[in-house]
């Protein structure tokens, strides 16, 4: 999305509207502007993204515990809210029976004691929080488990299922998997989400609830985008986000050897 954003010029003669359309971006993501929100709440969130890189396990109350231990005066709910602002704790589906055409349906966790041995197995997506100097972007990713390769990702400025459907079907434009997996964030158990696997003959796979380790591959994806990205970064704006990020995801996939690969890239892996 990085390369089509840069595309758009505004001293052209369609407006900038019309070639985002055109292009296939959201227009939010040329024109956003991260809003104010009171400093030491931005702060809250930061600490919080990083106590969730480090300890993903944690729970609401143990991270409480945490930073009441480091001085600040914060209770559960606050946290809560906070780490589903951040897309940092799942938002699970409700039932939704009055709306025609959408019911609440359920899919098992399909890996456990599963070996995987090949490209194109298992996939998994999720979503992460992204600090700025000023304001916050979500980062989904869609990532091949057998390789570590990163198949397709976006950042937005929202938490809107559309964003995960478009990283997805950017994905399925590299191939298919067998088995994709997901946690029950409400972006990814939306009937538009799960409708795009199975009609391709995906099998579906929910992770368990508050069961962050499940989705193993996409935590170690966020700690090494942010230990080695990110938190070396302060973006001024979120097309200096893309752009940095379009870059680390090309040294990732294609130049960062990983030890568990036999010091291969996930490129030289995946085989794409």
């Amino acid at each position: 999305m990085s390369t089509r954003l840069s595309w758009i010029d505004e001293e052209e003669r369609l407006t900038v509207a019309s070639q985002c359309a055109l292009l296939g971006v959201s227009r939010s993501t040329w024109y956003y502007e991260p809003r104010e929100r009171d400093a030491s709440e931005e702060h809250l969130m930061k600490r919080l993204d990083r106590l969730y890189t480090e300890y993903p396990f944690y729970g609401v109350r143990r991270m409480v515990a945490e930073l009441q231990g480091e001085g600040l005066e914060i209770g559960p709910k606050r946290v809560r809210r906070l780490l589903r602002e951040m897309g940092l704790m799942a938002i699970y589906p409700k039932p939704r029976l009055s709306l025609p055409g959408e019911t609440e349906r359920r899919f098992p966790y399909l890996l456990r004691g599963v070996a995987i041995e090949r490209p194109n197995h298992v996939w998994s997506t999720d979503i992460t929080y992204i600090p700025m100097a000023k304001g916050h972007l979500y980062l989904t990713a869609v990532i091949d488990w057998y390789s570590r390769y990163v198949l397709a990702w976006e950042l937005a400025d929202t938490l809107e299922a559309e964003h995960s459907i478009t990283v997805l079907e950017r994905a399925l434009e590299r191939g298919k998997p067998e088995i994709f997996n997901n946690d029950q964030g409400s972006q990814f158990t939306c009937p538009a989400f799960v409708d795009r696997l199975e009609s391709r003959e995906i099998k579906v796979s929910w992770d368990g609830r508050g069961r962050c380790l499940d989705n193993v591959f996409v935590e170690r994806l966020w700690r090494s985008v942010k230990y080695e990205e990110v938190y070396l970064k302060a973006y001024e704006s979120p097309k200096e986000a893309k752009a940095s990020l379009d870059a680390y995801f090309h040294f990732y996939n294609e130049r960062r050897k990983h030890q568990s690969l036999d010091y291969k890239t996930p490129g030289e892996v995946y085989g794409h």
